[in-house]
This record gives C-alpha cells, sequence and structure tokens, in this order.
C-alpha cells in the first residue's frame, strides 16, 4: 500500500529540537475528520519549501523516483520502485491544485486500486493541504492536513492507513536532520 503516501506525510523528530511529528487531528463542529499532522524542521522556511518542490530533494524522503511540475493544475509523479520509471502503471499521481510560495501546497488524493472501490468511487474531495510557518531563522513548521474523507467502515480503514502512512513519511524528513 505504496501509494499516496506522498504528502500525506511531512512532518518529522529531530535531535535537535526534541520534536517528532505531532497528530493534532480532529473532527470539525459539522462532523468532517481531518488529519493533521505537524512538525518543525530545522531549516529557514526557503530550504523547507524547496524539500517539497524539488525533484532531487524529494527523492530523499518522498520516493527513489520522482518529478514534480510545480505549478496550478500541476503534478506529483513518484515510484518506490527505483528500477521502473515514471510512464510505469506502479507510479502515483498527485495533482498540485494550488499553491503559493513558501506557504501552502494543496494537493489532490486520488485513491488507486489498492483501496476499496466504495471509497475510490467517492475521494472527489480528498487532498491535503501542506502549510510551510516561519517559526524563526533555521526553524519552520510544517502543517499537513488532509480533508475531504467520506463516512463508512471502508473510510474509517481508509483514514487508518492515511495516519500511519504519512506519519511515517513525515518521519522519512527527519532522517535528513540526523
Amino acid at each position: 500500500m505504496k501509494y499516496l503516501f506522498l504528502f500525506t506525510g511531512i512532518f518529522m523528530h529531530t535531535a535537535i529540537y526534541g520534536q517528532s511529528v505531532k497528530n493534532t487531528s480532529y473532527t470539525t463542529q459539522s462532523g468532517e475528520k481531518v488529519l493533521r499532522l505537524e512538525l518543525t524542521i530545522p531549516i529557514d522556511l526557503d530550504s523547507a519549501w524547496q524539500l517539497f518542490t524539488k525533484d532531487e530533494l524529494l527523492e530523499k524522503w518522498i520516493a527513489p523516483v520522482v518529478h514534480i511540475e510545480l505549478k496550478t493544475g500541476g503534478y506529483i509523479l513518484t515510484n518506490y520502485d527505483k528500477t521502473k520509471p515514471l510512464s510505469d502503471s506502479s507510479s502515483i499521481r498527485l495533482n498540485i491544485i494550488n499553491y503559493i510560495e513558501k506557504e501552502l501546497l494543496t494537493i489532490k488524493v486520488k485513491l488507486n486500486d489498492a483501496f476499496p472501490k466504495s471509497v475510490q468511487n467517492d475521494d472527489d474531495n480528498l487532498q491535503e493541504l501542506i502549510r510551510f510557518v516561519y517559526v524563526g531563522p533555521q526553524q519552520t513548521k510544517i502543517v499537513s492536513s488532509m480533508v475531504g474523507w467520506g463516512h463508512g467502515g471502508d473510510w474509517d480503514r481508509t483514514y487508518d492507513f492515511f495516519v500511519k502512512g504519512n506519519i511515517w513519511t513525515y518521519e522519512q524528513i527527519e532522517k535528513l536532520f540526523k
């Protein structure tokens, strides 16, 4: 189930700051789930933005094969198998809904065949909003919020998958600073 790993996760734990990926998820007043993760990393805002927007940096923590077309309507293509090209059917495509440089990156999450058809057919609103927050000269907070979840058992299992997967993904950033 290595597919929408991607921006499903960005936070880290550093020995320098003693922090880790924090799960601050909640349910809105209208009953919608928000899968929210936070992490403060020991780099400046510009460098944090580049971790998410440059192929050679994404390869260090997201997937060994990756390409990003950073623009509204752009995409991120990834493959976890370094022997396969991005044109392979096992690659994952995440569409970029919008972005504001060094502030926000919004990714459309499209569920693949590893998920039940019931959730695949109802994932139109599923997306991840990744915020970049200046904390200090060498500290940037990353806040990832996944919204657009459906209801029911299949959706609950999908949500649980992303909780684990996104935490794992963001922990990969932490490893860059150890």
